[in-house]
C-alpha cells in the first residue's frame, strides 16, 4: 500500500459521512484493519479521539446506523471516484 492510499484511507476513516463499507469497497479493507491503521498512524490521543466519536451514537461509519434515504457514499456534488482518484470540478 502507498502513502497516498494511507492517506486517502486515514481521510475517509476520519470523514464522519464515510461508511467503512465505502473503505471496504474502495480499498478491500474491514473496519479492524481500518482500525489497525488508524492507531499506527494517528498520535494516541488522536487515535482515542476518533474511535471515541466512531462509537458514539451519533457516528453514521455504519452503514446499518445511517438513515434509510443515504444510499450513496460520496457527496451528491461529488464527481465520479475512479482508482482512488476524485475527478475535480
Amino acid at each position: 500500500m502507498t502513502q497516498e492510499d494511507t492517506d486517502r484511507i486515514i481521510e475517509m476513516a476520519w470523514e464522519d459521512k464515510t461508511p467503512f463499507e465505502a473503505i471496504n469497497f474502495q480499498f478491500g479493507l474491514t473496519e479492524q484493519d481500518v482500525i489497525t491503521i488508524m492507531r499506527r498512524q494517528l498520535k494516541r490521543s488522536s487515535f482515542h479521539l476518533w474511535r471515541k466519536r466512531v462509537n458514539s451514537g451519533m457516528s453514521k461509519k455504519h452503514l446499518h446506523k445511517r438513515p434509510a434515504g443515504i444510499s450513496r457514499f460520496k457527496s451528491s456534488i461529488q464527481r465520479q471516484i475512479t482508482l482512488n482518484k476524485i475527478s475535480k470540478r
